[in-house]
């Protein structure tokens, strides 16, 4: 245990940059300006309820899949029981463990964790999970060292636990192999399209993504092309011949993105 309590505190303890909704919430509930937020941290935080303390830090403090990708390569098929949990948590507070806030007006905030942060972490990085030994195996062969962690990361998750959805992750992996194995990001959107829409198999994702794709050619055609306006006073307070009302580019450039992904994923489950 004392090695996974040393990466568990590595990972707590390395610098944050406070985010913009994190910002707004403390600024916007707490009364106190931008420039104040460092002396906030080390002076208030600790006197908050364990609630309070979570509003602020959960956006800081709930793993992300690069987050889960350190400890899936750290314990590989190895996996650690809920049961273990509590103990880990307690010795990580018990260290101190201190979160370290970066906000701009100088070096990081160091300030103790409480017990509801560190669970949070704790709880969410899949430590209970665990790779069947074949996926596990063709993934440690795989080239990329790199993409590597992230890999068993996504092959942690939950969606997987059922052998039907699993054979969804392992036929694409071997299958886009040769053509698509350097797309890690479309193996990031299979992981997202699956949590959130949890096709029960291959055969059912399958059926699903037809419709996906005309949703999107639709949106795409709908934002690429705003409706005309009825009258030039109107046009003009719409910025003239710059209509403001049109779509940001890039929002049209992440639609098509994920129609061509859809594409992809679509001739490799049909292979």
């Amino acid at each position: 245990m004392p090695p996974l309590l040393d990466t568990l505190a590595a990972e707590l303890e390395r610098p944050r940059e406070l985010t913009a909704q994190v910002v707004n919430h403390l600024v916007g509930s707490y009364g106190i300006t931008s420039d104040n937020i460092g002396p906030f941290l080390i002076a208030e935080l600790p006197k908050l309820e364990d609630y309070e303390i979570d509003l602020i830090l959960s956006p800081l403090f709930t793993p992300t899949l690069r987050d889960q990708a350190v400890f899936a390569e750290w314990l590989g098929r190895d996996s650690v029981s809920p049961v273990e949990w509590p103990a880990l948590i307690q010795l990580l507070v018990a260290r101190p463990t201190r979160g370290r806030f970066v906000t701009g007006d100088g070096p990081a905030h160091s300030v103790p964790l409480r017990d509801v942060t560190i669970e949070r972490f704790v709880h969410r990085l899949r430590l209970d999970a665990t790779i069947p030994e074949s996926l596990f195996n063709w993934i440690n062969r795989l080239p990329s060292a790199g993409d590597r962690p992230l890999l068993k990361a996504v092959a942690r998750r939950a969606i997987w636990e059922g052998d039907a959805r699993r054979q969804i992750l392992v036929h694409y992996l071997t299958t886009a192999e040769g053509d698509h194995g350097g797309r890690f990001d479309d193996v990031v959107e299979l992981l997202r399209l699956m949590e959130t829409y949890q096709p029960a198999d291959t055969k059912d994702l399958l059926t699903r993504i037809p419709h996906w794709q005309r949703v999107l050619r639709q949106e795409i055609n709908q934002a690429g092309s705003p409706k005309p306006f009825f009258n030039e006073r109107v046009q003009e307070m719409h910025g003239g011949g710059r209509d403001q009302r049109r779509q940001e580019n890039s929002r049209i450039t992440a639609k098509e993105n994920e129609l061509a992904f859809l594409e992809r994923l679509q001739a490799i489950l049909a292979a």
